[in-house]
């Protein structure tokens, strides 16, 4: 694991060469933060199966990830395609073939990685830095199309906080609303609440609904810290929210196209 510590927290981050078994066809393989820790109250992010357990596809910390939309070269009748920040992937076996390679230089407080991939006409730049303040957390997210082709881009962050001690989980600068679910509700006073506790061991999973043109805002109750924040640099398009008995997260995915010859960077700064 890579380290930025400061007097309050250490963040690991997977270092995707020594800690490859942790990695698979889901989550980008660079910049993926597995564990936030108070120096003084412990580690501050769970997981679908932490702490018991841990999986590749669930994943654990703040993982983030490219794999809704692969780049499949059209001339081609393989199942192989190229997920942005992994590597060439077999869609069939749900396996990574070749792995993509980072170049990473690590700091006390920033790491950045950067990696080239290409499948056929497309080819891709993909740069990550992340920053440890005080208590905050800053990943920045740059995407360059040197290739033939557009690309579409689907990338979304699946941060996994711990279940609070009450019911309520968060709530957002932007108006939202969902249908009668068997999981989640929408209080008079904008948090979303859950449902049905404690018998959530399957899990629940609901899409929110939106439409404000407003760079999203997050507060999300925590069992240790009370309430903590995020704030994403872009406006959400597809909006889910998933918990289960051990953590809870959202989704707000950030969705464009890449010309040929342009770029699209964006963020989320997570404060603790």
């Amino acid at each position: 694991m890579y380290k930025l510590e400061n007097d309050q927290l250490i963040v690991e981050i997977i270092d995707p060469i020594a800690d490859q078994h942790l990695l698979g066809t889901r989550y980008c393989t660079g910049g993926y933060i597995f564990q936030v820790t108070d120096r003084e109250l412990g580690p501050l992010l769970s997981g679908p199966t932490y702490p018991e357990s841990f999986n590749v596809f669930d994943g654990q910390g703040i993982p983030d990830a490219f794999n809704l939309a692969p780049i499949k070269d059209l001339n081609e009748q393989d199942s192989c395609a190229l997920i942005i920040g992994i590597g060439l992937c077999n869609r069939d076996k749900n396996t990574v073939e070749s792995f993509c390679v980072w170049d990473i230089n690590c700091g006390m407080q920033e790491i950045s990685f950067r990696t080239k991939q290409s499948l056929g006409p497309y080819s891709l730049i993909l740069e990550r830095k992340i920053q440890l303040g005080e208590r905050t957390l800053n990943s920045e997210i740059k995407l360059s199309n040197d290739g033939k082709e557009p690309i579409e881009l689907r990338w979304f962050p699946h941060p996994f906080y711990p279940q609070p001690n009450k019911d309520e989980l968060c709530r957002f600068n932007t108006k939202i609303s969902m249908p009668i679910n068997g999981g989640f509700e929408l209080g008079q006073n904008g948090f979303i609440s859950r449902k049905n506790w404690p018998n959530w061991e399957k899990g629940f999973y609901q899409i929110l609904e939106h439409s404000d043109q407003n760079n999203l805002v997050i507060l999300q109750k925590h069992p240790v810290l009370g309430l903590v924040a995020a704030t994403c640099d872009y406006v959400p398009g597809f909006f889910p929210i998933w918990g289960n008995a051990n953590t809870f997260s959202w989704e707000p995915f950030m969705e464009c196209k890449v010309g040929i010859d342009e770029g699209r960077d964006w963020g989320i700064t997570y404060e603790f």
